[in-house]
């Protein structure tokens, strides 16, 4: 386990399906905050944060977890959807890691455990 609880293998553990899969994601900083982000390469762009050459804002507060997943089924939706979750409160962002829509936990098993 790393710190936050992540699993050591969670790139691992994220299945292939989301390869060419636009999804929504929001990861845990060391901070607590919450970066949100797009990508149709999720097990990618998970790695790319985790070494330090993803965003900006990730790099300084390494190791980030992921926390939140939503698929969708066009890039159009994602950008949309990733641009209305950022204009969220803090709250209603930590809200939604409980929500129905949060399928990190369907597709990611070993996420958070």
């Amino acid at each position: 386990m790393t710190e936050n609880n992540a699993p050591d293998n969670l790139n691992a553990a994220a299945p292939q399906a989301l390869k060419g899969q636009p999804v929504v994601y929001m990861l845990r900083c060391r901070d607590d905050s919450l970066y949100t982000g797009w990508t149709n390469d999720f097990p990618q762009r998970l790695a790319v944060h985790q070494s330090g050459k993803g965003g900006k804002y990730t790099r300084s507060r390494l190791p980030v977890v992921p926390v939140y997943l939503e698929v969708l089924p066009d890039k159009s939706s994602a950008l949309k959807r990733e641009a209305a979750i950022k204009r969220l409160s803090p709250e209603k962002k930590r809200a939604l890691l409980t929500a129905p829509e949060n399928a990190l936990d369907t597709l990611l098993p070993l996420a958070g455990k």
